[in-house]
């Protein structure tokens, strides 16, 4: 017993020697700091160089990184591993990460017609004085967020000091053109503010300055580290390199050439102060494009072959295995703040009252810290559209924690202005061309009433003018006086041939009271009074010229769970109208009309399947020429022409499969290119008894679909019976219904 007790005695002494060994070991190793440079896309090399100098088992005492480099720095600084990082630049979508339009269930259902019916996502303001344009080409609204997630287990951490490793971000002020460095605050802010690149992110407003890119200013912040109170630095830079001059071919390329040297001027200033025991890893990256995000994984491991390059020089700095482990221990992941929401808040800076925002969010008090339902509830604020960036932050009030929303007005707003073109051809000498805007003043007073007015040039002119007003917060009932003037063509055939052409002219005034069913639907009926005219322009002089009043009651009920307005993947668009025309309101005739529409997509893989259908009837027709329904064009029966058949009743059945064959063009522009084919059949009837399968015309199509930037591009070739065949060009959302 009394051996044992020396034994036991005698470990304890040596665990403590031990302990006393490594804290000696500790206090006496060099402070080393690591300098992250920027570069985009060519700054993923810095986790390749993490994960080395973690194998030879180099401590990192603190971090300051300009761009690229202070994403992965500030991220290796609150814990992150070097692997958790690669996994982050390999599993993320750069491209959607770096813009600003939320997925369609986070749109309003109003911003969903916006989506449909106005597919270029660019925006302008319109002010007194003139057109007003955003500050940068994107805000950095799911870039923000994403950094948000990642950051949130630090967001009650004001210091950056107080990080596992001390962190430094570089940014560039707007106002004086010096380097500023971010020491404290909001660490997803500076991180989001260090690589603001001008003209493609709006600058990061922090505490009323304007901050870009750190890289114009300082991309190799070595000095910033110096100041830090190191001993060894190690910098790594993945600047860009300068062009040769059998390279300097183009504007665009000297251009970048110019930008290059500015910054490559400061970042040999600061390399020129590393000692002789720091050092300098340039990873061997070549012309590899900053701006290849796609490509991002690439540069991990040249920036790990050039951290191998210099182990004689780490293995100098290398801990032994125990202290190492400890040294990590260190920096783990912190803890949440809290888990358990105390209270949500939203602060705004607009007219919009808070309790009308807060009503739209999918969060409440006592709910769980959760990073993803948080950014969720943002891009439903977002989804608004009237916002510039929406983000969130934990925050500790009276020892509890809640969440605080905030919401920054659009700076070009509140009058905005969006486009919209289209054009078809089918080759045999039909075609339309249009060209619309969409001006919306938003956040007309607390409750969020709008004025939208929209105006289309071209074949199909309109004016159409709405004020929406809410009542309340929630899933509001709205009231919503609207103007609609517009002109359209209706030909009239017999058989396959044209035997007139008539211009309708329509102007109604409606008052619509509805409600809106969430994000997905809206329901409204109301009144409507108008009058037109139908006016023969091409045909026999015989033919009548028609005028005619309308007025009665309209219902109608929509729902959109669609992923993608133009080429969904996946959810359901309904859309059902009951109108009933009445003398008493000033119409010609008494009679009712029903039209209902419904497509499902589903999609395996990068198949997707889509199936559709419409029927529209009249009920007590009157044959009135402006009433009839139309059939033929695109996904309409596409080996007729436009328009080519109407009646008073007519339904449509379709099958449209699409293939995705190409994700993208090349950088961030993603364009991706669809391969598809359509089955319809369908029909326009005089009398409703004469609706059946056997007198219903079986049409198909063969298309290629383009989603770019500024709205879908379709071309293809579609069948009739009898051999019949129409080629046809779209530019723009194509009416399918």
């Amino acid at each position: 017993m009394h051996q044992h007790s020396i034994l036991s005695g005698a470990c304890r002494f040596l665990a403590v020697v031990c302990l006393l060994a490594t804290a000696a070991a500790n206090a006496e190793r060099p402070k080393i700091g690591l300098v992250l440079g920027g570069g985009g896309a060519r700054g993923a090399a810095h986790i390749g160089v993490l994960q080395e100098l973690e194998r030879q088992r180099v401590p990192i005492d603190a971090i300051a990184g300009t761009s690229m480099g202070a994403i992965v720095g500030g991220l290796y600084a609150i814990g992150k591993t070097p692997e958790e990082l690669e996994e982050l630049v390999t599993t993320l979508d750069w491209v959607a990460s770096m813009r600003d339009t939320p997925s369609r269930e986070h749109l309003s259902f109003r911003r969903k017609l916006d989506d449909e019916h106005y597919p270029i996502t660019a925006e302008l303001g319109v002010s007194r004085q003139g057109v007003e344009l955003p500050m940068g080409a994107v805000e950095g609204q799911r870039l923000s967020l994403l950094l948000r997630e990642l950051t949130i287990d630090v967001s009650h951490i004001d210091d950056f000091d107080d990080l596992p490793i001390p962190f430094r971000a570089i940014a560039t002020n707007v106002e004086t053109g010096d380097a500023h460095v971010l020491r404290e605050g909001d660490l997803a802010q500076a991180i989001r503010a260090s690589m603001s690149v001008p003209a493609v992110f709006a600058p990061a407003e922090i505490d009323g300055h304007l901050f870009v890119d750190g890289g114009i200013a300082s991309n190799l912040p070595i000095d910033v580290m110096r100041s830090m109170d190191v001993d060894i630095i190690i910098a790594v830079d993945v600047e860009f390199p300068l062009y040769p001059a059998d390279e300097l071919d183009s504007a665009v390329r000297i251009t970048e050439q110019m930008i290059t040297i500015l910054m490559r001027r400061e970042t040999l200033r600061q390399i020129e102060h590393l000692g002789d025991d720091d050092i300098l890893i340039r990873p061997a990256l070549g012309t590899f494009d900053s701006g290849a995000f796609e490509r991002t994984p690439e540069t991990i491991e040249p920036g790990r072959q050039a951290a191998l390059a210099v182990a004689g020089r780490l293995g100098e700095l290398a801990l032994d295995e125990a202290a190492f482990a400890e040294h990590l221990a260190r920096r783990d992941d912190p803890p949440p703040i809290a888990t358990e929401l105390a209270f949500v808040r939203v602060e705004d800076d607009g007219p919009v009252s808070a309790r009308m925002l807060e009503s739209h969010l999918d969060v409440s008090p006592g709910d769980r810290v959760d990073a993803a339902q948080l950014s969720s509830a943002a891009q439903d604020l977002y989804g608004l559209n009237l916002h510039e960036q929406v983000s969130y932050r934990l925050v500790e009030e009276d020892g509890a924690t809640g969440v605080v929303f905030n919401a920054r007005s659009k700076s070009y707003g509140p009058n905005i202005l969006k486009f919209a073109v289209s054009l078809e051809n089918d080759f045999e000498g039909s075609s339309s061309f249009n060209i619309g805007t969409r001006l919306r003043r938003i956040g007309i007073n607390s409750q969020g009433a709008e004025w939208q007015t929209d105006l289309q040039l071209g074949t199909d002119p309109h004016l159409i003018s709405e004020f929406y007003q809410p009542f309340r917060a929630g899933s509001p009932p709205f009231v919503a006086p609207r103007i609609d003037l517009r002109q359209r063509n209706l030909n009239t055939f017999d058989g396959e041939d044209a035997i007139a052409r008539y211009r309708i002219s329509e102007s109604t005034a409606f008052l619509d009271l509805g409600a809106e069913i969430g994000s997905v639907g809206e329901f409204r009926i109301g009144a409507y009074r108008g009058f037109g005219n139908a006016r023969v322009k091409v045909g026999a002089p015989t033919l009548p010229n028609i005028d005619f009043d309308t007025g009665g009651v309209l219902a109608r009920l929509r729902f959109d769970t669609q992923d993608n307005a133009q080429f969904p993947r996946s959810g359901v668009r309904a859309d059902l109208r009951w109108n009933v025309s009445l003398p008493g309101l000033g119409a010609d005739a008494r009679y009712d009309t029903i039209e209902a529409e419904f497509e499902n997509t589903w999609s395996r893989g990068k198949n997707s399947f889509e199936f559709g259908a419409l029927y529209a009837t009249t009920l007590d027709s009157q044959d009135a020429i402006q009433d009839l329904f139309t059939l033929g064009g695109f996904l309409r029966l596409s080996g007729l022409e436009r328009a080519e058949i109407s009646g008073p009743h007519a339904a449509l059945a379709r099958l449209v499969y699409y293939r995705r064959v190409s994700d993208s063009t090349g950088g961030l522009l993603n364009v991706p290119i669809y391969l598809g084919a359509s089955l319809e059949t369908g029909n326009t009837w005089s009398d409703r008894g004469d609706i059946s399968f056997s007198s219903a015309l079986v049409n198909g199509g063969l298309f290629a679909g383009f989603d770019t930037p500024i709205g879908p591009v379709y071309t293809g070739v579609g069948f009739a019976e009898g051999g019949r065949s129409n080629y046809y060009l779209f530019f723009g959302a194509p009416r399918r219904w």
